[in-house]
């Protein structure tokens, strides 16, 4: 009798960590996809190459619900590209990325879908696209429907920078009933535009409008009072929402509270926002810390952090932007003009796994379900986050003892700086696979090309989160 041909890869020796569960397994990986998760009892299978995972973590591949990727906006280009910023979200363990397909003035969402996938034709990973929609006029509910027929379900609404990207409460409204009508979920940047002018206008007046005073132009009142307002719309159409990039105890609790209500509302935080603090806009480099939301006080960090130790913070999303310091810099005295936001995909999983898992003791499976599981379920994507038969052969294996000194010159995202230079963090990954490719082992990178499939998005399910 004949032996069956090999398969292309086995992950052995290894503890395999789901949202649902732990155990000591084998992975069986052909033809790019999971085939079997078998009892490591069990002899290998025949097979064309094995890691040995011994001692280590074997857990899915991330999936980065929140990149910007080579984004302009007014004045400022980010650094990157699609090749550049899949690269380094590999050497971080994130097999794939969720970007933002932002509309230039006068542009409609649906060309701003369309020019996107194209860009993302030269990624070493997996992709997939936000739409977004700045106002409502009587094309949108059409283009809506076209971008969910071509695998959009996730659109992006901003209810701050007005006259660039902001979207009015009745455009809120609209794109949330007609989207959920295609199966898909808005995704909210939720500040109160007419509090941060205000703030804003007070900062400039008394000159403090320079990086170090960046909390006092976004004040925290802002992010609440935009939350209540979207949850409150959101329970009156009936659909579901996602907050990206939470700063406050507040705002996660006003989404805990509409969920309970059967609102389906759902939570993003940020590494940056469980382990920074506004100290850093004290230091010599204020401005390398402008993002918005801006860094909160210590005090609001430690009850973030509580409140995604207890399951009130779904998703983990890098909100990654790529600027240089120089670009950082040169307006750094007015925080109104100057570009805002961190470089981080490649160090969202290290940051967060050191913060609630080694430091705070969150569960290694309640990590996994921010870090990869979550966001693929809402962002439409079957067959992602997730160790198990059928699913995309994506996976990350590191021994969580391990550490590593943070550093710029170490990282491969395409900024001269990093926020956590210095910092001595858990979690690199030791070996990354993905697609069934092994792209990064103890010889280093591999590059697999421009192997990235664009990905469309399934309808998302009622209920998608326990």
């Amino acid at each position: 009798m004949s032996l069956p041909p090999p398969v292309d890869l086995v992950v052995h020796g290894g503890t395999v960590v789901n949202a649902g569960g732990r155990g000591e397994a084998t992975v069986v990986i052909s033809g790019g996809r999971i085939v079997a998760v078998q009892d490591s009892d069990l002899p290998l299978p025949p097979h064309d190459r094995a890691v040995d995972a011994t001692g280590r973590l074997v857990i899915p591949g991330g999936v980065d619900p929140h990149c910007h990727i080579g984004q302009r906006l007014g004045e400022y280009a980010q650094l990157d590209d699609y090749a550049g910023a899949s690269v380094a979200a590999l050497w971080g363990g994130t097999t794939t990325v969720v970007d933002f397909a932002i509309p230039d003035p006068g542009q409609a969402p649906l060309a701003a879908v369309q020019e996107r996938r194209q860009l993302a034709a030269s990624s070493r990973c997996d992709t997939a696209l936000h739409g977004c929609v700045t106002r409502w006029d009587d094309t949108t509910a059409k283009q809506i429907a076209e971008m969910a027929d071509s695998g959009v379900r996730t659109i992006k609404l901003f209810t701050t920078y007005k006259d660039v990207v902001m979207a009015g409460p009745d455009t809120v409204l609209e794109v949330l009933r007609t989207l959920h009508a295609c199966g898909g979920i808005a995704y909210v940047h939720a500040e109160a535009n007419h509090v941060i002018e205000d703030a804003q206008d007070i900062a400039a007046a008394t000159h403090q409008a320079a990086a170090q005073h960046h909390p006092r132009t976004r004040p925290e009142i802002a992010e609440t009072a935009a939350v209540a307002q979207v949850l409150a719309t959101a329970e009156h159409v009936g659909a579901p929402v996602y907050f990206v990039h939470q700063t406050t105890a507040e705002a996660v609790d006003l989404v805990r509270d509409a969920r309970r209500r059967g609102v389906r509302a759902y939570t993003e935080t940020c590494p940056h926002y469980l382990s920074l603090d506004e100290r850093s806009y004290a230091g010599p480099h204020p401005e390398r810390y402008v993002c918005c939301p801006p860094l909160r006080a210590e005090a609001s960090v430690r009850e973030l952090r509580a409140r995604a130790l207890v399951g009130d913070v779904d998703t983990l999303g890098s909100d990654h932007c790529c600027y240089s310091t120089e670009q950082k810099s040169e307006h750094s005295d007015d925080v109104r003009v100057m570009p805002n936001g961190l470089p981080g995909v490649e160090t969202r999983l290290p940051v967060s796994f050191t913060r609630l898992v080694t430091e705070a003791g969150m569960p290694v499976e309640r990590f996994v379900a921010m870090f990869a599981t979550n966001p693929a379920r809402l962002n439409g994507l079957d067959h992602k986050g997730v160790v198990a038969a059928g699913a995309d052969a994506d996976l990350v294996v590191f021994d969580p003892a391990q550490r590593r000194t943070a550093s710029v010159a170490q990282l491969h995202m395409q900024s001269d700086y990093t926020p956590y230079e210095g910092q001595e963090l858990a979690g690199w990954p030791g070996v990354v696979i993905s697609g069934g490719r092994v792209v990064l082992d103890d010889e280093g990178f591999h590059d697999p090309g421009p192997v990235g499939r664009a990905l469309d998005a399934a309808p998302i399910p009622d209920h998608l989160l326990t």
